[in-house]
């Protein structure tokens, strides 16, 4: 292909994905050795806590052509699921609610995201004929911000997510590899600025520095993939949030631009954004196993889903509810939630 189809088949590539439902695309090189350099940095000082898959990987997450032999360009796309930053602030406001990352309120976005992306891949090959790709989001060792930076879609905030300047940053992310030498996107400018809203506002002090995350001291860490006990001085400081935490997006300027999205997909289930840490605290393992089906909320498992809300639990307003609540599993046979029950008790003077 010449300069000029290959220029059409980029566009074309950009308005497929468009149609898929994307909002924005872009198209990037590989090219991620500053990248590379940041990265090994942040593995060398133990900053992935227990994420040993993290420094497994290794340079395979900066180096595309490692992963997939043949890939020289990387098309990157962003969904939006924005939602109500009001609300949200409401949800966080009350002690005995249960706050829940906006992105998890619905179904899971991997498989979503996954079919669009597979089937625009399988439209551009009934187009042009066959070619490499391989399909990502965020199921590989892959820098996905880095190349969806280098693509356009937006640059890396102080807080590590990607800020779009018309879009703010609820959106999520995937990617295709490609070996077609299609023409790149300018990468995407830094719009922070003097701004420290994200770093003055994490309730743990995990963003240590712009662009240095401690994920040792991060909520969505320590709620989702940490396991075994929290340690004692961040418990009051989690709040009452069960799974993730947003407070970093919340309070950036940028998201006022973010785009409310319908997606039914990511429509809340279950009354997550509504529902109280008491009725959540009592659903049994089946429940949680069927109300989670087909949700992000399920890989943390109803062990840690357990711990997470007696946490929350021991930092809600004394009332015979919440004590209740706590006092219904405090023989539980699960050590670490009945550790945090009894912390959590103890807290309410009991």
């Amino acid at each position: 292909m010449d300069s000029h189809a290959l220029e059409a088949l980029a566009h074309r590539l950009k308005a497929l994905a468009l149609e898929a439902g994307f909002q924005r695309c872009g198209i990037s090189d590989i090219d991620l050795r500053d990248d590379e350099a940041h990265l090994r940095d942040w593995l060398a000082q133990g900053l992935y806590g227990s994420m040993e898959w993290m420094a497994r990987h290794g340079d395979k997450r900066s180096r595309p052509q490692e992963l997939v032999p043949g890939t020289i360009r990387v098309l990157s796309v962003g969904l939006d699921y924005g939602r109500d930053a009001d609300a949200a602030w409401e949800n966080l406001r009350d002690g005995e609610r249960a706050y829940v990352a906006r992105y998890a309120l619905g179904r899971d976005y991997h498989k979503l995201m996954r079919q669009r992306l597979q089937r625009l891949a399988d439209l551009v090959a009934a187009e042009i004929g066959p070619f490499g790709f391989r399909v990502f989001v965020d199921s590989a060792p892959v820098l996905e911000r880095a190349l969806a930076r280098n693509a356009g879609l937006g640059w890396i905030g102080k807080h590590t997510c990607l800020v779009d300047k018309d879009g703010g940053s609820w959106f999520f992310l995937g990617e295709i590899y490609l070996d077609l030498p299609l023409p790149i996107d300018a990468p995407a400018s830094n719009h922070c600025g003097t701004c420290s809203r994200c770093i003055e506002v994490c309730p743990t002090g995990a963003i240590t520095a712009p662009y240095r995350l401690d994920a040792r001291r991060c909520i969505s860490y320590l709620t989702i993939e940490h396991e075994g006990p929290i340690d004692l001085e961040l418990r009051p400081l989690i709040g009452n949030r069960i799974f993730g935490c947003d407070d970093c997006q919340l309070v950036c300027p940028w998201n006022k631009f973010a785009r409310r999205s319908d997606e039914p997909d990511f429509r809340a289930r279950n009354d997550l954004d509504n529902a109280t840490l008491a009725a959540l605290f009592a659903w049994t393992e089946d429940e949680f196993l069927q109300r989670t089906e087909g949700s992000a909320i399920r890989r943390s498992g109803y062990s840690r889903w357990l711990r997470n809300i007696a946490v929350a639990l021991g930092n809600a307003p004394a009332s015979a509810e919440t004590i209740a609540a706590l006092e219904s599993r405090r023989d539980i046979d699960d050590a670490v939630v009945r550790e945090h029950v009894e912390w959590a008790l103890a807290r309410h003077g009991r």
